[in-house]
Formats: structure tokens, sequence, C-alpha cells
């Protein structure tokens, strides 16, 4: 199995996240560059944290088309093939804010769907053409200690704070390494190649991501690598060979093989926080003017509430996207306060958001007093996935033990679905499309018993048994009975069966 690579890039905030880590500079060891490269550009999003909206860097290859890291060109459903919100690129220039040529992103096309795991590369279709030099595309795979000339616009320091963010291309020459060097990736030697000083001291860093290892021959620029994946601080670093890719490139650019947009789920209402999926509920009872309530998995906080116990009433601050039907933001809020966090009887976690439920404009989901039964039919909408699962309760298991926890009355599902890790806090909506009966929150991964990853069931009568492969869900019917005027939480209610803090 490989191991988990670091992404060398960040969009934060939104269901399509990226990690952050890695060298502390941007093209550590390089240089403002002295002139501007006529093919490279800056791919630019609303969703980025920085000001100048810059991701990752990109390359001109030919009139309208221009290559990337393929996750890079991650959106909300996880699409390989289709059309973005509000990308744009700026070619040609050497500071990320102004010059050179600005167009829009009409169409990506992702190598994979799972870039890291298949290939990370994708080609992003302009809306006109940049009248510019572009970059030539390789005929073969660099020898190892070929000079490499990486350029990008990542961090300057290890924090991803606004001063740390620069506006002026770096450049600095290198050399492509024996690919054993990144080894601690899990590099895949045969598309991927690996770029930098052996020591880590000049290589590319977080928001580099895309960006161009080059070749230069007699005629200009060849572009033989683009950013993929950190290798470890004081490594070089991993980038993906673009001549492996010749082939699928051509096809596309010259229309001769073009693939079909991919389907797009419905993703209505799906939101992130702290890498988990959630919701953005309400209770029957609840007046417009009340603070609107987000719904998701105990085991989604940082610090998880201890066995036994609860977390109730914390001052909490982060924003919140909700998206819209193909999961691209169409409101935002901000947490105020982590009202209610459990992972005992259930796994549940209520956020009160700076928004009241008239202010927002986006999907609000009715929490549901009637639980679920075998039988009954459910949606399982997760942003963190991009994906929306259409499932069976197969039984409510009495009791599922897991490290140390023990929730009650779980959903278990039918055995063909399957959503992952990244659906931790996805509501479970009924067939109406608005009621939601209970969050989906773990799965038996290996077929151990009773251990992270791996629940148990346990019966009324204490017999316990594992279903390797199944996932399970908590419910959430409890939870309205718990609130009152104002989205306040009142645990002494009557019909509150919430765990109280420890």
């Amino acid at each position: 199995m490989r191991l988990p690579r670091v992404i060398v890039a960040l969009l934060a905030g939104v269901a399509l996240a990226l990690s952050a880590a890695g060298p502390a500079s941007a093209i550590r060891g390089g240089t403002e560059a002295a002139r501007p490269y006529s093919f490279a550009g800056s791919l630019q999003r609303p969703e980025s944290p920085r000001a100048d909206g810059h991701v990752c860097g990109v390359t001109l290859i030919a009139p309208r088309w221009a290559l990337t890291a393929g996750h890079c060109a991650r959106n909300p459903s996880g699409a390989q093939v289709g059309t973005p919100r509000n990308w744009t690129v700026r070619i040609g220039s050497l500071d990320v804010r102004s010059g050179g040529q600005v167009a829009r992103v009409e169409k990506f096309y992702s190598y994979s769907s799972r870039p890291v795991a298949d290939g990370d590369i994708a080609l992003l279709r302009l809306d006109r053409p940049i009248a510019a030099v572009p970059a030539a595309l390789p005929r073969t795979r660099p020898a190892a200690h070929t000079v490499a000339r990486i350029i990008g616009w990542g961090v300057t320091c290890d924090e991803p704070q606004p001063q740390c963010y620069p506006t002026r291309l770096r450049e600095a020459d290198t050399r492509f390494q024996a690919t054993e060097l990144c080894d601690p990736s899990g590099i895949v030697k045969e598309r991927e190649l690996c770029v930098g000083s052996p020591d880590g001291k000049v290589a590319a860093t977080n928001m580099d991501s895309g960006g161009p290892a080059l070749v230069r021959s007699a005629r200009g620029w060849i572009i033989a690598g683009t950013v993929s994946g950190s290798n470890g601080d004081d490594q070089p670093v991993v980038y993906t060979d673009v001549s492996y890719f010749r082939k699928w490139i051509t096809g596309i650019v010259s229309g001769s093989d073009v693939p079909a947009d991919s389907p797009v789920p419905d993703l209505e209402g799906a939101v992130t926080v702290n890498g988990c999926s959630a919701s953005v509920v309400r209770t029957a009872s609840s007046a417009p003017t009340d603070p609107a309530l987000l719904l998701t998995n105990g085991h989604c906080l940082e610090q998880r509430p201890v066995p036994g116990g609860a977390v109730v009433d914390q001052p909490d601050d982060q924003i919140v996207r909700i998206g819209d039907h193909q999961g691209y933001p169409q409101d935002s809020a901000r947490t105020t306060r982590l009202l209610y966090a459990t992972m005992t009887g259930t796994d549940v976690a209520l956020y009160r958001l700076d928004k009241s439920y008239a202010q927002l404009r986006a999907k609000i989901f009715l929490l549901g007093t009637k639980p679920a039964a075998a039988g009954d039919r459910i949606e399982i909408i997760s942003a963190g996935e991009g994906n929306r699962y259409s499932c069976t309760v197969d039984t409510v298991v009495a009791h599922l033990r897991e490290d140390g926890y023990q929730q009650d009355d779980a959903y278990r599902y039918d055995p063909a679905c399957d959503p992952g890790h990244g659906s931790s806090g996805s509501p479970l909506v009924l067939a109406d499309g608005t009621t939601v009966v209970g969050v989906h929150n773990t799965g038996n991964d290996s077929g151990e018993r009773c251990t992270e990853n791996n629940p148990c069931e346990v019966a009324a009568d204490g017999t316990v048994r594992v279903e390797q492969g199944r996932r399970y869900g908590q419910r959430t019917t409890t939870l309205p009975a718990c609130l009152t005027v104002g989205s306040r939480l009142d645990l002494s209610a009557p019909g509150c069966g919430l765990t109280p803090p420890a």
C-alpha cells in the first residue's frame, strides 16, 4: 500500500480542501525571477485563502490549453471532467496580482478522479486563446541528474498566513534525482519524477502544485513535470512525468479523444467542517430568526469527547460553506459556539452559526423525531467525498462499540452501501429529501473486533458480532427534544436523552 502523500497545495474551507504541509519556503533555495516566462501561470479560485486567489501553478502548452496537477482541478463532486465555477488563470506575468493575460477556465479534464493514486495531472481549457509562446511537451523522460528549472508562487514560511504568500514569481535551478530518493512518498516510478536537491534545500513547496519542472532545449523550454506532492521535510519533491501522459494530453488538445463530462450527484446542502461532512438543520419549532444549527459527528472534533461524556457550549470560530446542487458554495456562515458533542449513546456535534435561518439562502434540513426502521430508504449526502449514496437501513443494531465508545440503536446499511471516511457527519435523509434521521459515522474496515474503524455489534443479550465492510449511522431523532427557543440546548428537557457532560 502506498504511503499517504502530502499534497503541495492549499485550498481552505471547502469540500475539496487539500492538505497543506511541507517545505518551509516558496521554491526553497530560489530567488525572484528576473523576467517573466511566457507560458507560466497562476490558477486562481475564489476559495483560495489568499487575497490574490492563487492556489496552484499552471503551464500554457497551447493557445487555449494549460497543464496543472490533477488535485488542483479538484471540485466539490470529484468529477474528472466538468465545468468549473469562477476559475481563472493569469499567464505570463511575474506578479500574481497583475500583468500578463487573464482567461477564464471553461473546462477541466483530470486524468483520474483519484489523482495521487492514479495520475496527478489535469488539462484546463481556456475561454480564449493566449497570445504567448507555450512550453513544449516532452517526448522522453528526463534522465536522473538532468538540470531542471522550477518556478512558482508557493508559500514562503511554514504557516499559511498572508505574510507568507509571495506576489512575485520565484525560480531555482536544481536536478531530476533518481526516483529512489522519493521512495518515502510511495512514488510510482514509471509515471512520476523526483525533483529537487537531495537535502530538500532547493525544492517546491505548498501552493507550487501544478507548477512546472522545465528543461531547456535549443528551441526553448520543455515542461518535463508538474508538482504533485511532498516527499517529506528536507527531501526532494514528487512531480508527475508529463511524457508518460503525452498521448492523453494530445488526444484532448487535438480533439481526437475528448472524454465526456462526468455525472454530478445532487449535493445541495452539503457542508464540510473539521474535515468531515455536515448539514444545516432546524427543528419543526425553529423560528426563522433563530440562529442556524450545523450537524456533524462528535468524532470530528479535534479533541474528541471522552467516553461516557459530552462537550457542551464551547466557543468556536470557523467558516463553513454550504453547497448548491453541484456542491459549489451557495452561502457561507461562521460557527460561534460548539453547542454540544458526544460519542456516547450517539455520535453527534451541533454548532450554532452567526446567521439565522432566514438569512441563509442555502438548503436547510429538518431534524426528524421518528427514527428510521429496517427497510427505509435513506440518502447520504457527503460533502467530504463529493457523492450522494442511496442506501437502505438493513437493521437497527442495539449497541455499536468502537475503541472504548458505545452508541445505541445504530443504523446498519445494506451491504452495497459503502460511504468512505470522508462521509463522516453526512446527514441521513429520508425519501422526502428534507428530513434528517441520523448522521453517517463509521464502518468496519478490516474485520477487527471493537477497535477504531472496526466497530462491533452488541446484541441486547450481550452477543458480539463483527460485520466486515458494513457501514453505520447514528440516530439524531432525540436532538429536537433537547433544543429550545433561540437554538439553545436544554439537556434536562423532557424526552432529551442525550449524554450529559462527564
